[in-house]
């Protein structure tokens, strides 16, 4: 195909629904191919806001408000970023034949941890840890008894980790019950999983159209309270784990359908491979990749919803460390070291206008040896301070 680009009335418009760090990179990434970007958000000058053609901040779970945005804007394409939208304002705008990323109801399965581990498990047969839904205080403690501990509780809509924690004991419970209040999404029902034993966590990057499917170097992470702190590329693996990953991930993927970037969770112990979680779009962990890649997960997920070819060269291995905010402030400034910007080194200060304590604001990205990277993105992320 030929891709054609068009500053006139009829140029492409994609919509962000979500205009956080991962929205921003997008975003640029689009305005690059000269395409209109319109970010929308829950609360103004958000970091995507910041880099597009015009911005909103509205309430992205009042169903009439995101349709009375999408007739006004009439975009090419419609890009969720965050949980956190009303999926019935999806669907209808897709009925009127609006273009949703990946598509309204892959989005409806992945947004949802209920929606998406039923589908992954129960219907594609896939290998997951146990698990259990439940939505009182009586029904969590039973769950915990039938899982066993250590378990993990996970609110079934959430992001960045907020609301997930693990119960090592039953006298954990209460205190994962209130945890799961803290969620940035629906609390009301709460999904327990078996805690597996894994030798450690992968996100694989799957990029799908019509031009076939794509995978990303793995990427190996470490979370802290269920959101990540370190990721590098690549993670090593048995030639047969990454085989079952892969394959897991085409198998889910395709059973989606659509177009798009997938990031794909895994747990793997020894050469067994445990499906964990999907997001439709671009991955935090996944940020590694502005440094390891000639084209970034950013940009293959634009690349992707433009139907274009999902070729990349990889520069080499590195990490990626991420700085949460240690204060509450308004407008806070980001002190980061010149020693952090180098030939194989810098930081991305996303702009966020407000901090509080433990809100990611940066990262640092280095292109090194994986373990040297890892410790220089570490140090990196360490000599930073906020204020």
């Amino acid at each position: 195909m030929t891709f054609t680009t068009t500053l006139q009335k009829d140029a492409i418009k994609i919509m962000l629904l979500g205009s956080g760090e991962l929205g921003k990179e997008v975003a640029i990434e689009a305005q690059r191919l000269g395409i209109e970007v319109i970010a929308v958000d829950k609360y103004e000058n958000a970091p995507a806001h910041l880099v597009a053609n015009r911005s909103y901040a509205i309430d992205m779970q009042d169903k009439e408000a995101v349709l009375a945005l999408i007739e006004k804007e009439q975009p090419s394409f419609i890009l969720p970023e965050v949980e956190a939208i009303s999926i019935a304002a999806l669907f209808e705008a897709e009925a009127k034949g609006f273009h949703v990323i990946p598509n309204a109801e892959a989005v409806n399965k992945t947004m949802n941890r209920k929606n998406i581990r039923v589908f992954a498990a129960e219907k594609l047969g896939l290998k997951t840890s146990g698990y259990q839904f439940v939505t009182t205080l009586d029904g969590l403690k039973a769950a915990g008894d039938r899982i066993g501990f250590p378990c993990v509780i996970k609110p079934v809509m959430s992001s960045s980790g907020h609301g997930q924690s693990i119960a090592r004991t039953a006298d954990d419970i209460e205190r994962s019950w209130e945890i799961a209040k803290e969620a940035r999404g629906d609390a009301s029902e709460l999904i327990v999983e078996e805690f597996v034993p894994f030798d450690y966590e992968i996100t694989l990057l799957t990029v799908r159209n019509e031009t076939g499917t794509t995978f990303c170097d793995a990427i190996g992470h470490v979370q802290k309270d269920g959101d990540f702190v370190l990721s590098w590329q690549p993670m090593q693996m048995t030639p047969e784990a990454l085989q079952k990953a892969q394959e897991i991930a085409k198998s889910v993927t395709d059973g989606l359908g659509g177009r798009g970037i997938f990031g794909v969770e895994f747990f793997v112990k020894d050469d067994e491979v445990y499906f964990s979680e999907l997001s439709p779009r671009p991955h935090d962990t996944g940020m590694v990749t502005l440094i390891t890649q000639s084209q970034s997960q950013f940009a293959l997920h634009v690349r992707a919803v433009l139907g274009l070819p999902l070729d990349y060269t990889t520069y080499g291995s590195g990490a990626c460390g991420a700085y949460k905010a240690k204060n509450e402030s308004h407008n806070p400034t980001l002190e980061v070291p010149d020693n952090a910007f180098t030939k194989d080194s810098f930081v991305r200060v996303f702009g966020k206008p407000d901090s509080h304590a433990g809100r990611r604001m940066a990262v640092s990205l280095v292109l090194d040896e994986v373990e040297e990277a890892k410790r220089r993105a570490t140090a990196i992320v360490e000599s930073i301070s906020d204020n």
